[in-house]
C-alpha cells in the first residue's frame, strides 16, 4: 500500500502572509523553501555584482534596472522566488508590488551552504522553465560561476572572466571573479 502525500503545498498568498522574520521564503511549484537571511559575505558579493551591472546597464541599457533582493518575483505554477540580484525592463517596475515583474533579462544568486541544492537545482529548473536567457550561480567558496541559459543540461563553469552580453550589438561585460570574490575576503 503506497503512503499518501501528506506534505503541505504551499500558496503564494500563503507565503507573503507571513511574517518578517529574517528567513527568506520561497515557493517552488507549491514546495515551500525557507533559508536564514544570508552573512555578511554573501552580501558583500552581492554588492560587487550589483554595481558591476549597474554601471554596465546605465552605459549601454538604459531601459533597464538591476535589483537586489528581496523582491518576490511571482510566476504560474505557485512560484515565488527571490533572486539576490536581477536586471528586469524598467517599465515592470512601476508598480508598487512585484507583481508586475515577469521578465527577467539576467537572474543571479550567489550560493551559500543552506541554499546550494536550492540555486544549483530547483530555483535554476524554475529560471530555465521561465525562459530567463541567463542565470548566475555564483559560488564563493569554490570562486567561480555556473552559468545557465534555458535549454542547457549541463552550465558552463567561468572560474576566471565572466562575461555577459545584454543585447546582441551591446558591448560585453567583462567581471574578474576574484575581484568580486575577494571583496567577501
Amino acid at each position: 500500500m503506497a503512503m499518501p502525500d501528506t506534505a503541505r503545498r504551499y500558496t503564494v498568498q500563503d507565503v507573503l502572509a507571513f511574517p518578517a522574520d529574517g528567513n527568506r521564503y520561497e515557493l517552488v511549484d507549491g514546495e515551500l523553501v525557507v533559508t536564514p537571511a544570508p552573512r555578511a559575505g554573501h552580501q558583500l558579493v552581492v554588492g560587487e555584482f550589483h554595481a558591476l551591472l549597474r554601471e554596465y546597464l546605465r552605459a549601454c541599457a538604459p531601459r533597464l534596472r538591476v535589483v537586489l533582493a528581496p523582491a518576490d518575483i511571482r510566476w504560474p505554477g505557485e512560484v515565488l522566488v527571490q533572486p539576490d540580484v536581477f536586471v528586469v525592463p524598467v517599465e515592470q517596475l512601476a508598480a508598487e508590488d512585484w507583481s508586475d515583474v515577469r521578465t527577467l533579462v539576467l537572474a543571479v544568486e550567489v550560493v551559500s551552504p543552506s541554499s546550494a541544492r536550492h540555486d544549483r537545482v530547483t530555483k535554476r529548473r524554475v529560471y530555465q522553465r521561465q525562459r530567463v536567457p541567463t542565470y548566475w550561480a555564483a559560488d564563493r567558496d569554490a570562486r567561480l560561476v555556473e552559468v545557465w541559459r534555458p535549454g542547457d543540461e549541463r552550465p558552463e563553469v567561468v572560474t576566471d572572466v565572466l562575461r555577459w552580453r545584454v543585447a546582441p550589438d551591446a558591448p560585453v561585460l567583462e567581471i574578474v571573479l576574484e575581484q568580486v570574490f575577494a571583496a567577501a575576503s
